[in-house]
C-alpha cells in the first residue's frame, strides 16, 4: 500500500472541484438535495411537520410482549373449542397452512384457563388477568388482527416497521418524526427492555432505518447506570467533558459545512443530547422517588430490570415529555416444550406479574390525567393455534403449548382517543383465524397515526427515488376504533 500516495489523493478530492463534482451524488443536484435533507433531519429539536388534523393523542407507551401470548387464554374466550379438546385436528386447519414447528396431526386444546365477562362492556377477560379485568370498561380490544408472517423475527418487523425485512424505520421512529420532542434535555424515542433478552428481530426494531439517526430508540435501563456508557468515565470532569465536546462539535460543523451530509448534523445534536442527558436521565429514571404506594400499585421493585418498574418509568418519561416510550418484554413463546413456556406453568406466572403492572400503569395515567391523551398500546407479533404443539415426528410436547398462528390474534389499546368499552372483530369459533372486521398490522399501524394526528399516506420520507411511509402501500384506517 502507498501511504504517501493515497494520503494525496485524499487531499486532492478535498480541494479540487473536478475530483468533489466526480465523487459528490448526483453531482450539482446531490448538493441541493442534501441542502434540503439536511433542514428535514431535524437534528436540533426544530419544530416538526404540521399535523393533517387534530390529534387526539400526543404520546404513545407500547407495550410489545414478544413470543406472542395466546389469545386463547388470555381475552379471545372460545367454548366451542373446549368440546374439542383431545379430538384430532380437522385436516381443514392443516391443509395450505405453515407452521414454525407443528408436524403430523396434532391434537386440539382447549382453553387452558377459565373466563368470565366483566364490566358494563361484557368483555371476556380469563382468570390469569384478574387486575385488568377490572379495567376492562377503559380499554378497546381488537380481536380480529392478522399477518403473513409466522415466525418471530419477521413477524416482529412487519408490525413495527410495516416490512418483514429489516432496513424500515420502526413505528416510534415514525410516531417521533412527525411529533417532534416536547423535553430538550431527554430522547424523543425511549426503548424499556425486560425479560432478560431482545426481541427475536434485535434492536432492528427501534431502529431508525433510513430516517435520520436521531430518531432511533434510546435503550434505557431500569436499574444500575441508566443509558450505559452515557457518564463520564473515572478522573472526567463535566468541564472536561464539554470541552471535548466543544471541541468535536467544531469538526463535525466543518465537516457539515465541506459534504452537506445531514447525519453531520444528527451527530452534532446526539452529542449535545447525551451530555444533557448525564443529568436529565438519572432523575427522570429513579424509581426509588416514587411513594411506596405507588410502587406498590405497579408491583415494582426498584433496582431491579423488571416489566413492573419500566411500566412506572413509562409514566415518569411521558409526564416528562418523551412522546414515545416503547416497552418490550420477552418470554412469551408459549410452546409447551418445557414448563417455561407451558401454558398452565411459566406463561402462567409472567400472566400474572405482567397484568398487575399493566393495570397499575393504567390506574396511574388515569389518576393524574394523562390516559385522556396517552395512547397505550399492548399486543405482539401473532397468536397462538388452537391446536397443541407436537414436534418430532408429530409427538405432543410434554406441557400444554401452542404453535405460532399469525391468522387471528388480540391487541388492546387505552386513552389517547381509542374507544372505551369496545371488542372489535372476531375469530372463528376456535379462535383459528379471524373472519369479522379483520385488521391486518398495516391497518393498525394506519389507525394509531390517526389518533397522532397522522394521514398514513402523507406522512412519507423520500429515500432512494420515492417517498416510503410506515404502512408502505397498504392499510386502511378503522374509524370503529375511535372514541
Amino acid at each position: 500500500m502507498n501511504h504517501r500516495h493515497d494520503l494525496h489523493r485524499h487531499s486532492v478530492e478535498l480541494e479540487t472541484r473536478r475530483f468533489f463534482l466526480k465523487k459528490s451524488m448526483a453531482c450539482l443536484g446531490g448538493m441541493a438535495f442534501g441542502t434540503l435533507f439536511a433542514g428535514s433531519a431535524r437534528g436540533g429539536q426544530t419544530s416538526p411537520p404540521a399535523l393533517h388534523h387534530p390529534a387526539r393523542a400526543k404520546r404513545v407507551i407500547y407495550i410489545h410482549l414478544a413470543g406472542a401470548p395466546s389469545q386463547l387464554e388470555t381475552f379471545d374466550y372460545k367454548p366451542e373449542l373446549a368440546k374439542l379438546n383431545g379430538e384430532p385436528c380437522p385436516d381443514s386447519f392443516l391443509k395450505g397452512k405453515r407452521f414454525a414447528f407443528i408436524k403430523g396431526v396434532p391434537k386440539m386444546l382447549g382453553p387452558q384457563v377459565e373466563f368470565a365477562q366483566h364490566g358494563s362492556s361484557g368483555a371476556w377477560v380469563s382468570a390469569d388477568l384478574p387486575e385488568l379485568a377490572k379495567l376492562t370498561d377503559k380499554m378497546c380490544f381488537v380481536k380480529s388482527m392478522w399477518t403473513e408472517q409466522f415466525n418471530h423475527a419477521p413477524a416482529q418487523l412487519m408490525l413495527q416497521t410495516g416490512s418483514q425485512l429489516k432496513g424500515r424505520p420502526c413505528f416510534g421512529s415514525w410516531a417521533f418524526y412527525g411529533l417532534g420532542s416536547e423535553n430538550h434535555d431527554l430522547p424523543g424515542f425511549i426503548v424499556l427492555t425486560s425479560g432478560g433478552k431482545n426481541p427475536d428481530a434485535g434492536k432492528t426494531v427501534w431502529g431508525s432505518g433510513f430516517l435520520p439517526s436521531i430518531y432511533q430508540g434510546v435503550q434505557c435501563q431500569g436499574h444500575g447506570e441508566p443509558i450505559l456508557f452515557a457518564q463520564n468515565p473515572e478522573g472526567v470532569t463535566r468541564d472536561d467533558r464539554r470541552a471535548t465536546i466543544d471541541a468535536i462539535n467544531a469538526i463535525n460543523e466543518q465537516t457539515g459545512q465541506e459534504f452537506g451530509d445531514p447525519e453531520t448534523q444528527t451527530r452534532i445534536s446526539q452529542y449535545e443530547l447525551a451530555f444533557r442527558m448525564q443529568m436529565s436521565v438519572p432523575e427522570a429514571t429513579d424509581v426509588s422517588s416514587e411513594p411506596q404506594s405507588i410502587r406498590d400499585l405497579y408491583g415494582c421493585e426498584p433496582g431491579k430490570n423488571s416489566f413492573a418498574n419500566n411500566c412506572l418509568l413509562a409514566r415518569r418519561l411521558c409526564e416528562r415529555g418523551v412522546r414515545f416510550v416503547q416497552l418490550y418484554d420477552w418470554g412469551w413463546d408459549a410452546h409447551g416444550d418445557n414448563e417455561g413456556t407451558s401454558l398452565t406453568g411459566g406463561i402462567r406466572r409472567k400472566a400474572a406479574t405482567t397484568d398487575k403492572a399493566l393495570a397499575g400503569l393504567l390506574r396511574d395515567l388515569d389518576q393524574r390525567g394523562l390516559l385522556a391523551d396517552t395512547l397505550v398500546v399492548c399486543g405482539a407479533e401473532f397468536g397462538r393455534t388452537p391446536m397443541k404443539e407436537n414436534r418430532n415426528a408429530g409427538k405432543d410436547n410434554p406441557f400444554a403449548g401452542r404453535d405460532h398462528s399469525p391468522g387471528g390474534f388480540t391487541v388492546w389499546l387505552a386513552g389517547g382517543g381509542a374507544k372505551p368499552g369496545l371488542t372489535y372483530g372476531e375469530t372463528d369459533e376456535f379462535g383459528y383465524q379471524a373472519v369479522v372486521d379483520r385488521v391486518h398490522v398495516h391497518d393498525l399501524n394506519a389507525t394509531l397515526l390517526h389518533l397522532l394526528g397522522f394521514n398514513h399516506e402523507k406522512l412519507t420520507y423520500f429515500f432512494q427515488g420515492r417517498n416510503y411511509r410506515l404502512t408502505d402501500v397498504q392499510g386502511q384506517v378503522v374509524p370503529a376504533l375511535f372514541a
